[in-house]
């Protein structure tokens, strides 16, 4: 506590809190709802400014909320037993059985030895391996994880390495190919990252029902344009210095002739996965929780030895996931509940007041997209927003459904415009190929490309499949 910058950060949340409470209570607003709104974005704020981290901020959060009786323990806690949140965290203990049983470099290596013989040939092996893994992983950071050995192995066998300022192009272009595509993928799949759970459940309270698979018919077209483009995109942008990498697809066929055939846990785990995903696609007209299917995955996976007790055990992310998850998916359901949302919205609705539907449409996606420069959390801009910027769309006559399809792609392909967007790219910018300048400018310029594709592409597709 001796960093002088450090306490005045961690001074402005509560500063923050203590005004919003004290401030008059807005006309239309209950007590309850102006004070809930102070903690909870004094929670959000506290991460912002990297006071907190976000499990520390929302347990002071869900401390203050009970203790100051603005919510019964009762409403603070129901987060815990959300269906989704559970979703969100048992799907992502079953995601680390691909890691740990080498599933996941086996799938990476396969698709480099197929398409490595360029620069832009490894690029499409990353992004098409990442869109082909990401239902099964609800986690960014998790994919990331995965991706990641593989990029640097590929960039430091072909003689690229971040202190050489002309070889460190062709690492700079695959890393940011891999931060682009775990952005994009995660608007593909439904189950790619925790928002989108959180973003559907929003999106029901609001009368648009979404499953897996409308999800994915939805996505398809504008989140595979995407893909597709991405790599010849960025190599415009970033050009990588390098054409062709002969080497990389003899080298990735050698390790996997040294890794042998599949294993007993790798078949199992993907046996395990293409089943959960069949009935993830198949659960709404058959009637199957989507939630109690990743309980049966992890059941079968803990029953079979794949995942162990001692493995869940050294999870502690998992149960970070799930405590702050949880509490800010509480906080941000009591909103809803008591009218600040309704409120907030009628707020933003009359600053775009006497606009067209589509030029409301328009200007809300880019709002919202552009606002993510200020968090550094997906889930927290969900929470945050989704639902006010959704009653604003659909109230200023946006079709709901092209309205929260909209939002909900956006709460992922948003990730990648800054460094800081989403802890997966944290991953990718700490192997130092990549200097700040040019991840902020790679950042915003293949957001707005993403943006113009989903304005695009994405809306007369939704607008033809999503009823």
């Amino acid at each position: 506590m001796s960093n002088p910058g450090l306490i005045v950060r961690r001074i402005i949340p509560f500063a923050v809190a203590i005004a919003i409470w004290l401030t008059p209570i807005p006309a239309g607003l209950t007590p309850a709802a102006w004070h809930l709104f102070a903690i909870f974005i004094s929670a959000i704020i506290a991460v912002l400014d990297g006071a907190y981290p976000l499990l520390t901020s929302t347990m002071l959060a869900i401390a203050a909320v009970v203790f100051t009786g603005t919510l019964t323990p009762a409403k603070a806690f129901e987060g815990f037993s959300s269906s989704t949140v559970l979703l969100v965290v048992i799907a992502f203990m079953v995601a680390q059985a691909v890691v740990k049983s080498g599933l996941g470099r086996r799938i990476s290596l396969f698709m480099v030895s197929l398409f490595g013989r360029s620069s832009l040939g490894l690029a499409y092996s990353i992004v098409i391996t990442d869109a082909l893994i990401a239902p099964a992983f609800p986690s960014n950071t998790a994919r990331g994880g995965v991706l990641f050995p593989i990029v640097l192995s590929v960039s430091e066998g072909s003689g690229s390495r971040p202190d050489d300022e002309q070889g460190r192009r062709l690492g700079g272009y695959l890393m940011f190919c891999a931060m682009a595509s775990l952005a994009i993928s995660s608007a593909l799949w439904m189950t790619a990252t925790s928002a989108n759970p959180i973003g559907v459940q929003i999106a029901r309270d609001a009368g648009v029902h979404i499953d897996f698979a409308k999800w994915f018919i939805t996505s398809s077209v504008p989140a595979l344009c995407a893909i597709v483009a991405l790599p010849w995109l960025v190599s415009k942008l970033f050009p990588p210095g390098v054409g062709d990498t002969p080497e990389a697809p003899r080298a990735s066929r050698e390790q996997l002739r040294k890794l042998g055939p599949l294993s007993r846990d790798e078949w199992v785990t993907a046996v395990v996965f293409v089943i959960m995903v069949i009935m993830w696609i198949f659960g709404e007209p058959l009637k199957i929780n989507t939630t109690i299917v990743a309980f049966a995955g992890l059941g079968v996976l803990l029953a079979l030895s794949v995942l162990t007790l001692k493995d869940v055990a050294q999870m502690g992310d998992t149960l970070a996931t799930f405590l702050w998850l949880a509490v800010l998916f509480a906080m941000s359901g009591q909103l809803n509940q008591l009218g600040f949302m309704t409120w907030a919205g009628q707020l933003l609705a009359s600053l775009m007041q006497g606009l067209s539907w589509p030029l409301l449409y328009v200007s809300l996606v880019a709002i919202y997209v552009f606002v993510h420069y200020m968090f550094v959390s997906q889930s927290a801009q969900v929470l945050a927003l989704l639902s006010v910027f959704l009653t604003v769309g659909i109230k200023g006559g946006v079709p709901a459904p092209l309205m929260a399809f909209s939002l909900l792609f956006a709460s992922s392909y948003f990730s990648v415009i800054t460094p800081q967007g989403g802890s997966q790219n944290i991953i990718f910018v700490g192997a130092g190929y990549l200097k700040q300048a040019e991840l902020y400018r790679l950042g915003l310029l293949t957001t707005i490309f993403y943006m113009l594709v989903f304005l695009t592409v994405g809306t007369a597709w939704i607008l033809l499949v999503a009823k």
